[in-house]
C-alpha cells in the first residue's frame, strides 16, 4: 500500500505501516458501537417534543415517511414504533384519541385485528422472523409510554434474537434502520 501523503502511525494497528484517517473507519478498536441515527429527531427536538401533543394523533398529519406509517385503513393505521424492542415493531392505533381498548368502536376493533393480522403476515414475509409478541398497555402503571391513545404492538421475534444486552446492559441492538424498516415494510404491505 503507497504511503498517503498525510498519514501517520498508529501504535499496535499495524506494526511499522503508516495508515490515512480515512483508513481507520473500518478498523476495529476496543469501543462497540450501537449506531442509532433515527434518535436525531428526538435529540434535535428537544427533551419530550411531543410532550403536549398525542405523536399518535399527529402522525397521520404527516407524510408516511416523517411519521414511519406502513399502512393507512378507515378507522386506524400502522407505524413503526420510534422505540422498537425488535427490528420491525409496528404499532396498531385507532385514528380516534381514545386511552382503553373497551372504548373502540366494534369497527376500530375489527380493523385494529384486521391490520395486526396483515402486519404479522408482512413481517413474517420481509424478517422471516419465528414469531411475535402482540399486546396492550392499557395505562401508565400497565406500561404503557403514551396511555392516552390505545395502541397495540407486534412484535417480531427470532429463536436467536434474545442476548446479554438488554440484561446486562440495557442496551437493544437493531440491524436497521427505521427508515429502511418501513420502507421494506411498507412495500410489501399490499403485494
Amino acid at each position: 500500500m503507497p504511503v498517503p501523503e498525510r498519514a501517520e502511525r498508529v501504535e499496535g494497528l499495524v506494526s511499522d505501516e503508516l495508515i490515512d484517517a480515512a483508513t481507520l473507519a473500518g478498523v476495529p478498536d476496543e469501543f462497540q458501537r450501537l449506531w442509532t441515527p433515527h434518535r436525531m429527531a428526538y435529540i434535535q427536538a428537544g427533551p419530550e417534543p411531543l410532550r403536549d401533543a398525542c405523536p399518535f394523533c399527529a402522525a397521520p398529519g404527516m407524510s408516511d415517511e416523517d411519521a414511519l406509517i406502513v399502512a393507512r385503513g378507515t378507522t386506524a393505521f400502522v407505524l413503526l414504533n420510534l422505540f422498537p424492542y425488535n427490528s420491525g415493531h409496528l404499532l396498531v392505533c385507532p385514528y380516534r384519541h381514545i386511552s382503553h381498548y373497551d372504548e373502540a368502536t366494534a369497527e376500530e376493533v375489527a380493523e385494529i385485528a384486521a391490520l395486526t393480522q396483515q402486519g404479522m403476515r408482512v413481517l413474517r414475509s420481509v424478517s422471516r422472523c419465528d414469531g411475535f409478541n402482540i399486546g396492550m398497555n392499557q395505562g401508565h402503571i400497565a406500561g404503557a409510554g403514551i396511555d392516552g391513545h390505545l395502541h397495540q404492538h407486534i412484535v417480531p421475534r427470532w429463536r436467536a434474537d434474545a442476548n446479554f444486552f438488554p440484561i446486562i446492559a440495557k442496551t437493544k441492538a437493531l440491524p436497521q434502520l427505521l427508515g429502511d424498516v418501513r420502507r421494506t415494510v411498507a412495500d410489501a404491505w399490499n403485494s
